[in-house]
């Protein structure tokens, strides 16, 4: 019997250490506010890739010509929106970060930060002509990291529920990863696609902008039961 109970206490001390958080925990306000920063700046260097027609004399046909500039701009912005506002869903549930959080978190932010480059050269692609396709695998497979980083920090974060609010029921969070994982997926092949058709490839990876915009089920009930906690403070 004292061995069946070294044993239990074992694996249960053994559970206990691995849902410990890997360092100090850190107040997750601060890798907010950090990471709406850098997604702020992002969004503003988008537009000062669009150069203004040096040709003035013929100033609205120049306009015109933009359009492929234009499109990887509309495109980007509204998919930065979209990853800045599932970055505050993802936070707004967790409770801490730690350090391996806070890398894998600097790690998005590096893939964040790449995309005014990555639509540059989407925009001169469809401008030249010669390397859609090219540009196109190269734009998925950019915004295909950032939907695979949000995965790990949003499962690493969610494993044992080390660091989520007290709030944050199981369904909740599996709600949460349901939405995530569809995004790999659908970029994956929607790169694919850019393969046999540029445009119809681009059109299905644009296609989940909408997708993600809907509210994640059991998102605003936590909020709520979050929000009533703080208000009736600590037991």
């Amino acid at each position: 019997m004292r061995r069946i109970r070294a044993s239990r206490g074992a694996t249960s001390n053994g559970a206990t250490r691995s849902r410990r958080p890997l360092g100090a925990e850190r107040d997750p306000s601060r890798v907010v506010t950090f990471s709406d920063a850098v997604t702020a700046i992002a969004i503003t260097l988008l537009v000062l890739e669009i150069r203004p027609p040096e040709d003035t004399e013929h100033l609205m046909r120049g306009l015109l010509d933009l359009w492929p500039s234009y499109l990887a701009y509309g495109v980007t912005f509204l998919l930065l929106g979209q990853i800045w506002v599932n970055h505050h869903v993802m936070f707004d549930h967790i409770r801490s970060a730690d350090r391996l959080l806070l890398l894998l978190n600097t790690l998005l932010l590096m893939v964040i930060a790449f995309l005014p480059f990555v639509s540059s050269v989407l925009a001169r692609a469809f401008e030249e002509g010669p390397g859609k396709r090219a540009a196109l695998v190269f734009y998925g497979i950019v915004y295909g990291a950032a939907a695979i980083l949000f995965n790990v920090i949003w499962e690493y974060a969610r494993s044992g529920h080390r660091l989520l609010t007290s709030t944050t029921d199981e369904a909740t969070a599996r709600a949460i990863s349901k939405r995530f994982r569809v995004a790999p997926i659908w970029i994956a092949v929607g790169t694919a696609l850019c393969v046999v058709h540029p445009i119809a490839g681009l059109i299905a990876v644009a296609a989940f902008i909408p997708f993600y915009w809907l509210p994640i089920n059991g998102e605003i009930d936590s909020i709520r039961r979050t929000r009533a906690q703080a208000a009736n403070g600590p037991p």
